[in-house]
């Protein structure tokens, strides 16, 4: 086990370090720096002035050395467009679009695991049919198209649910379905196999000839293994969702780090941007990692792998 921790967690920093390489290169990309801070209209001394007192001037690798440093400690620069240091403004934003992410996890979950279980106990019945026909229907429907749709609705017809902003947990609830319907598709296929096979399977027709009640069967027995593989997706998907709630975020006026970064390209404030990158790119693979770990104390065959 130690030696599959060792081996998985080297992986996560490498993939950390060429993370942090294509987020320091797209900084790089965007244009010159130095005149996006001076703005259009300034002269070519003040351009070269900051160009020299933000080291601009010097070799890459070395700007990306010192960039690394100082990223290492904390420090992410400064925003162009607010004037403050981006480590602060995206700290104030994570907790919203974290809040986010994890109700929209909890809710796919939740709506997800006893679909597939019930798709999986009458495969190719009609309730099968019904199953699959929600999840295909939640994997095509627009993200966008949905989150107006309840606004319409929920929002403005039957003014059930406020349409904007993080006032109450009243504010979640159409951001939460919109975000979560969209990633319970994935789960609810996932279980619906896992469960076919893990019925199929010779410990599950061993618990049923020991003369276990049904629910104990499907339950304890099948329903533990088959959700094995759903907690390596959960992981996945959290991180999905927290790169892609920009526009949930945008739509409902969520002021997270999503709505943060869609202000931050329309605003040229590269800084944020680039933080905002890293700092998704970072909770994606320590996510990962932390799936890789649990499956491997579930399953021991996977440390094997």
């Amino acid at each position: 086990m130690a030696g599959f921790v060792l081996r998985r967690c080297l992986v996560a920093v490498l993939v950390l370090l060429a993370v942090s390489m294509l987020s320091f290169g797209l900084l790089k990309l965007s244009g010159d720096l130095a005149t996006a801070m001076a703005g259009e209209q300034a002269g070519a001394d003040y351009v070269a002035f900051l160009r020299k007192e933000y080291g601009l001037d010097r070799p890459l690798p070395v700007q990306y050395l010192h960039w690394l440093g100082r990223t290492l400690t904390g420090d992410l620069g400064t925003s162009f467009y607010y004037a403050t240091p981006v480590t602060d403004l995206v700290a104030e934003r994570l907790p919203i679009t974290m809040t986010l992410g994890l109700s929209a996890l909890l809710f796919a979950v939740t709506l997800s695991v006893p679909l597939g279980v019930l798709a999986a106990l009458h495969p190719d019945g009609w309730i099968d049919r019904v199953v699959l026909g929600i999840a295909l229907l939640g994997q095509a429907t627009p993200t966008f198209w949905l989150c107006f749709l309840m606004i319409l609705l929920f929002g403005i017809n039957l003014r059930w649910l406020p349409i904007s902003g993080t006032a109450s947990a009243a504010h979640y609830v159409m951001p939460t379905v919109a975000l979560g319907y969209y990633a319970a598709p994935a789960f609810t296929r996932i279980v619906r196999a896992g469960m076919i096979e893990a019925l199929a399977s010779d410990y599950v027709r061993t618990a049923r000839a020991k003369g276990l009640r049904p629910h104990a069967v499907v339950l304890q027995h099948a329903l533990r293994n088959a959700l094995v593989p759903v907690v390596s997706v959960a992981a996945v998907q959290l991180g999905f969702m927290l790169g892609g709630s920009v526009v949930i975020e945008t739509i409902f006026a969520l002021h997270g780090v999503g709505y943060l970064a869609w202000q931050s390209i329309s605003q040229n404030d590269y800084p944020v941007v680039q933080a905002i990158v890293l700092t998704i790119a970072c909770f994606y693979v320590v996510l990962t990692l932390a799936a890789d770990l649990l499956n491997a104390a579930i399953d021991p065959r996977i440390r094997l792998s």
